[in-house]
């Protein structure tokens, strides 16, 4: 693994929060991101950088997909990178609780998309309505997912469809040592089988995900090969 950006993780305090910054451009996110490290705003014009001392994180093998949950995926087309911009906007709404995702944020993650870095799974309806999705960032064998969301009114379970598309992608390049970063392990994120690793079991894995290609992202509807993948069922 490259040096971080932030010293060495011995060194880092005995807190999620390890340090933050005024500066914030590309550069210094995908250097963070390779180093077990993510940002989020923690005041105007400061960012703050964290690597949780317990990490939520997805195995590939354990996405958890409820009976109910399965006849709904096939409600949606999931699709790769058509809207990411909406997405992303979707996700900032500021009306949503726990809203963070500042222009910073959307400046420097929409230039990430834009090289290919930074992309988003989408729910759509039939009539073509995006009920859903989620983004995040794809470097080597590493996912870290930023956020998600679902239309209230249109898109029931459209996030975790947008999840389950997601793990297929994942899976196709081969889930043997891939890393699906969630950050921090919620009640919800749980029942879709999200568990925690301590900090250093993290930057082990996160190693090994850094040696693998990424998946191959098509622009454009999800192969229904992929999406027919058979994930575990509650």
């Amino acid at each position: 693994m490259q040096p971080s950006p932030f010293g060495p993780p011995a060194d880092w305090p005995v807190d999620d929060l390890i340090g933050y910054s005024r500066g914030f451009d590309a550069g210094l996110v995908v250097a963070a991101y390779r180093s077990g490290v993510f940002p989020m705003p923690i005041g105007r014009g400061t960012m703050g950088w964290f690597s949780p001392l317990q990490r939520g994180v997805l195995p590939l093998d354990g996405l958890r997909v409820s009976r109910s949950l399965r006849k709904t995926i096939k409600r949606y087309e999931l699709r790769l990178d058509t809207a990411f911009e909406e997405v992303l906007d979707r996700c900032a709404d500021p009306s949503r609780e726990g809203a963070w995702i500042n222009r910073e944020i959307r400046t420097v993650y929409t230039e990430l998309h834009r090289a290919g870095l930074v992309h988003s799974v989408e729910a759509w309806t039939a009539d073509g309505r995006l009920a859903g999705g989620l983004y995040g960032i794809s470097v080597g064998g590493l996912f870290a997912g930023e956020s998600m969301f679902h239309d209230e009114e249109i898109g029931r379970d459209a996030s975790k469809a947008a999840l389950v598309g997601l793990v297929a992608v994942l899976r196709s390049a081969g889930g043997a040592g891939r890393l699906l970063d969630a950050q921090w392990r919620t009640d919800h994120l749980a029942t879709l089988g999200v568990v925690e690793i301590d900090r250093f079991g993290y930057l082990e894995r996160l190693a090994v995900a850094l040696r693998l290609d990424p998946p191959e992202w098509r622009t454009g509807p999800l192969d229904a090969t992929l999406r027919h993948q058979d994930p575990a069922t509650d």
